[in-house]
């Protein structure tokens, strides 16, 4: 990954993380690793905990950044967010997969939350 694509899916991920915050959102991880998978932000609010990933673009071609979670990054999603439950997860606890979009273009910052963007099934 190039240092200017990884420079903007960070700004992607501040910009997401200050604009759950503003929502009444907990912040509980940024980044957590398991193994080469990432998940970008856990949050947690009223007895939910989102998996959220977040896509930051500079365009709005290529379907945008919301188009760029297809089958096969959800499984990948849904696999580190079992082993995150496992290690964390508390009983009566909500879980869900939240994907962020972030365009960027010049000065113009525009958002799109999407929550429940994907259920979790056992065959893609």
């Amino acid at each position: 990954m190039s240092a200017a694509r990884q420079e903007l899916g960070e700004l992607g991920e501040r910009v997401a993380a200050r604009w759950l915050r503003a929502r009444g959102w907990t912040v509980l991880a940024t980044r957590w690793r398991i193994g080469h998978r990432d998940l970008d932000l856990i949050i947690e609010r009223t007895g939910t905990v989102a998996f959220v990933e977040v896509k930051a673009r500079r365009a709005d071609g290529c379907g945008g950044p919301l188009g760029a979670v297809g089958w096969r990054k959800q499984r990948e999603l849904m696999r580190s967010a079992m082993v995150w439950v496992d290690r964390h997860g508390r009983a009566g606890t909500e879980y869900r997969f939240d994907v962020f979009g972030v365009l960027l273009a010049g000065d113009t910052v525009r958002v799109r939350h999407v929550e429940n963007a994907f259920a979790v099934r056992s065959n893609p």
